[in-house]
This record gives C-alpha cells, sequence and structure tokens, in this order.
C-alpha cells in the first residue's frame, strides 16, 4: 500500500475527536459535533488545491457512504481534476441534465394523450376518434402506459402485442401502428432517442406472425322477415339505448353515426336528418329522410333533451357498452348492429321494386363510377323519403304466426 493514501481503517470511522482525518488522496473524514449536543457527526469530504485556492466537496455521511464506496468517489475526483475538471462544477452540471430528463420525461400513456389531442381534428369520424383511447386502456396501457417512453424497447412492445397478436389479429395489427406512431411523436417532441421498437418493416415481422391478408368479414344480420317480431319486442323495451337502436335500424344507419348524433343535425320540420362528412365513413355529408316514426322517437327524447346529444349517454353520448348490453338482452346472440343495415338490404332487393341507386344512397354507398358520380348531383331524396316510410311500416307490422309475405311496390 502506497504511503500517505489509505491510512484509514474501518475503526478509524468510530473517532470522537473533532477534525478532518485523512485518508490520502484528497479524501477525509470530517468529525463535527452533532447539532442537537449529543454525540459526533462524521461525513465525507473531498479536498484539492488549484493556485492558492483549496475548495471542499462532500461525499456523504458515513452512515450512507462505507469508506471503499469514499475512497472510490475521490478517485473519480482525482481523475476529473487530472482532465482539467472541476469536481463541484461536474457534479452540478450532472445534476441538471437529471432533472432537466426529469422534467422532459412522460409515460407512454401521457404521451399517447399528447399524440390524441394534436390529432383529434384530422380523425375523419368520433367513432374513430373514440376507437383510439379505448383500444389503448384496454389492450396497451397495462403494460406500457406508466413507462418512461425513453425506456419502451422491443422487449416491452412484443409484451404488449404477443398477448392479442393471435386472438385478435386485426386489432393487434392496428394497435401496433399506434404504438409505433406515439412513439415517434415522442421522438419528434425529444422525448425518446434510437429507433422505433414498434416499426414493422425489417424489425417486428422478424419476430411476430404476419397479420393474414384483410378478409371480409360480414355482419351476422337479422332476416328481414323477423324484423317486425324483433322490432315489436323493441318498441316494448322503455329506454334511451332502445330508442337509439330503434332509430338506427329504422334509418338504416351506422351506430356511430346514430351514437354521436346532435339536434343541430336535426329539422323536424322538414323531417330531416343531416350528418355531417367528419362523421360518414366517405367523409361526405349524408341527408337522411325521417320517416312519422323515427320523428315520433325524436320528439320524445326531445322532452327530455338535456345536452346536445339526441341520445346521451352519462357522459355525453351513449357508450358502446349499453348497445352491448341491450343487444344481449333482447337475444341477439350474434347478430351486430350493423347487420341491421344488411336486413334493410336484403327486404328493399327481395320485397320492393325501389332503383338500385335509392337503396344504395339510403345506405350512404358510393354509387357508379367516380365519372358517373362527377355527374350526378342528385342524392335521390325524395324517392329514397318513400323508400324509408316504407322501410318503418314493414317494421311496424304486428308479427302473426303463419302470414305471408306480400311484395311491395315503389
Amino acid at each position: 500500500m502506497a504511503k500517505g493514501i489509505n491510512r484509514l481503517t474501518n475503526a478509524s470511522l468510530r473517532s470522537t475527536k473533532p477534525g478532518l482525518h485523512f485518508d490520502g488522496g484528497g479524501l477525509a473524514l470530517q468529525v463535527t459535533p452533532a447539532r442537537d449536543g449529543d454525540g459526533f457527526s462524521r461525513s465525507w469530504i473531498f479536498r484539492w488545491t488549484r493556485g492558492d485556492v483549496t475548495r471542499s466537496m462532500g461525499l456523504g455521511s458515513v452512515i450512507t457512504v462505507s469508506l471503499a464506496e469514499a475512497r472510490a468517489a475521490a478517485l473519480q475526483c482525482r481523475k476529473l481534476l487530472h482532465s482539467g475538471l472541476d469536481p463541484i462544477a461536474h457534479r452540478d452540471a450532472e445534476r441538471s441534465a437529471t432533472v432537466a430528463a426529469s422534467a422532459k420525461a412522460m409515460t407512454f400513456e401521457q404521451c399517447a394523450n399528447a399524440y390524441m389531442a394534436a390529432h383529434r381534428q384530422e380523425w375523419r369520424s368520433q367513432q374513430h376518434a373514440a376507437d383510439w383511447p379505448s383500444s389503448l386502456r384496454k389492450h396497451i396501457y397495462a403494460p406500457l402506459g406508466k413507462i418512461d417512453v425513453r425506456s419502451i424497447d422491443t422487449a416491452l412492445v412484443l409484451k404488449a402485442l404477443q398477448p392479442i397478436w393471435s386472438g385478435i389479429p386485426e386489432t393487434a395489427s392496428r394497435l401496433r401502428g399506434r404504438i409505433e406512431t406515439i412513439l415517434d411523436w415522442a421522438s419528434v417532441a425529444g422525448l425518446r432517442q434510437g429507433d422505433n421498437p414498434a416499426r414493422w418493416q425489417g424489425h417486428l415481422e422478424h419476430l411476430l406472425a404476419a397479420p393474414g391478408k384483410r378478409q371480409v368479414k360480414h355482419h351476422p344480420a337479422l332476416p328481414w322477415a323477423e324484423l317486425p317480431a324483433f322490432m315489436a319486442k323493441l318498441r316494448a323495451t322503455d329506454s334511451t339505448v332502445a330508442r337509439a337502436m330503434e332509430f338506427l335500424i329504422l334509418t338504416a344507419a351506422r351506430k356511430g353515426e346514430a351514437r354521436f348524433a346532435t339536434w343541430a343535425e336535426i329539422d323536424l320540420d322538414a323531417a330531416t336528418w343531416v350528418i355531417p362528412g367528419n362523421r360518414m365513413k366517405a367523409g361526405k355529408e349524408h341527408r337522411v329522410p325521417l320517416s312519422p316514426r323515427c320523428l315520433e322517437i325524436l320528439l320524445k327524447m326531445k322532452a327530455t333533451a338535456m345536452g346536445e346529444h339526441i341520445f346521451p349517454g352519462r357522459h355525453g353520448p351513449l357508450g358502446e357498452s349499453a348497445f352491448e348490453h341491450l343487444r344481449r338482452k333482447l337475444g341477439l346472440g350474434d347478430i351486430t348492429l350493423h347487420g341491421f343495415r344488411s336486413s334493410f338490404r336484403d327486404w328493399a332487393a327481395e320485397q320492393t321494386a325501389f332503383a338500385h341507386d335509392v337503396v344504395e344512397q339510403a345506405l350512404a354507398h358510393s354509387v357508379g363510377t367516380a365519372v358517373e358520380r362527377a355527374y350526378k348531383r342528385t342524392d335521390l331524396f325524395e324517392k329514397r323519403r318513400r323508400l324509408m316510410e316504407a322501410w318503418a311500416k314493414f317494421c311496424a307490422r304486428p308479427a302473426v304466426e303463419g302470414a305471408t309475405v306480400t311484395k311491395l311496390r315503389a
């Protein structure tokens, strides 16, 4: 052991002699009477001299810093001095960097919320805007939500995706893209560095099975002949969600279009519902003629209206779960609300003579080629009004066993 260094022993740490007890190499044990007058306080300091100035830097109490740890810290200080750096200035700079990094730190969930707030106005439908947070909450926030976005790596992304990758591949693939987008946002915002661990090409494609080609999945639908019996059962249910479901069926609308419908979109005098383009799948405004039964529903809801939404939930519009609960209560099995659009389409094709274009317009489908649509300026509104009134009358028919079906004419 070199003379003049590592002089102290563990027994020295119990010294009761006030003052500095040097270990060598700038390290010293500082012993001072305790502030409360009971015993002594012992701590480590590192001392050095530059020119005519001697400085000291505290290294911590002997209670938390051992002799070996104090010697290692002193060695680091000597290396900094050898490099021309001031140990105190270096320590202060590191602390400032840590504080700055902590101030910038955000969890994955915080980044997701910030991204959604910044881009929500770009999304063309409220259904899409609602799906982002709900899907992340359901599948992603548990494994990733509270983690600092800087720490998210490939292993963590896989931990979030693998449990759902095979069971619900389409949703999992969509969520992978959302994770990638959120991490890209965090990188641009200066909250993380490095490659995106959620990217597919050249990365996750080697770790996860490729999602199969997306196949068209038809929504199970109620046979049109069974509609009158079902509608009678639905009308007998007195609730806001039941009226919303009935309104959805009678207008052949999509679930999101009915859920988020507002009073500002309704013209009761003209018996018309105008759905703005930002809530339509095609991004184009759609006029819906309202049958007398639809007007009855609206007037009933108007009598107790409390906010902007026609069919309000506890907070804003009706939630998805309210429709799902009613669907199960009515015994629909795997039949979806979207499937009622198919029921309407089949009824119109088999039981009426309304033109194909009229029925497709009622479903807000694009009709004809791009060139044909460019020249066709009418939405066949009055013809669609007669179609929707015929549909409402059919849905209101009493369900009689053994009744024969009579084909309707436009």
